[in-house]
């Protein structure tokens, strides 16, 4: 991800997104997904967000289908967090196999209650599943934002490394799973393992969109 600013997840990046794991899924291809250098991804586009109505509903459910697509995605999905990654950032970083963060002042974590926006439904399955029992409410009920080296503690991230090294290191990580890995193996694996927080976050998915449906005014 690079829009040469936050990689914000608006509708153009969403797609774009959603393009590159359908080539993957036909190829193959291990995944591995990384933004650019300083910033991960700041979360979703901020005015489409404050703006509400349909372009709001429509980009969170792309949004949160895009984790639900990770978190089943037939292949190892690894991640290099290369800086902030904030809100639906973060909650990307959640829906990895294998998530490497990049050494320095960066700040990982949910900011919603911060910035008065309640908790999507979805985000909280995401949470719940992935961040350890002492960092949840933490993170999601008071919006404490960590260092790399808290959000591996927290759950957000496997493993931090420095910054020079994380593209490398995602990469080699990537082929070893490419060379190790049986991938029909994984895939089923992956489903089982992770079957009761897919149903919990598709259900979840639907209720958000929903709300968001009924608050619109005809």
């Amino acid at each position: 991800m690079d829009d040469g600013k936050v990689n914000a997840l608006g509708r153009e990046m969403l797609e774009a997104l959603h393009g590159a794991l359908d080539r993957a899924s036909a190829e193959k291809a291990v995944l591995l997904l990384s933004g650019r250098e300083g910033v991960f991804s700041a979360g979703f586009d901020l005015k489409v967000l404050r703006g509400g109505g349909e372009p709001m509903r429509a980009m969170l459910r792309q949004g949160f289908e895009l984790a639900e697509r990770l978190l089943a995605f037939p292949t190892p999905v690894v991640v290099g967090c290369t800086g902030h990654a904030l809100a639906m950032g973060s909650f990307l970083l959640l829906a990895g196999d294998h998530r490497l963060g990049a050494e320095g002042p960066f700040k990982i974590g949910a900011n919603e209650v911060a910035i008065g926006l309640t908790m999507p439904l979805a985000a909280v399955e995401l949470c719940r599943e992935r961040l350890t029992p002492s960092w949840f409410n933490r993170a999601v009920l008071t919006a404490e934002i960590v260092s790399p080296a808290e959000a591996a503690s927290a759950g957000f991230l496997d493993r931090v490394v420095g910054a020079a090294e994380l593209g490398e290191e995602a990469l080699s990580t990537a082929r070893s799973f490419r060379a190790g890995l049986d991938m029909r193996a994984h895939h089923e694996t992956k489903l089982r393992a992770r079957s009761g927080l897919l149903a919990r976050l598709r259900a979840a998915v639907e209720e958000d969109d929903r709300a968001l449906a009924a608050a619109i005014p005809d």
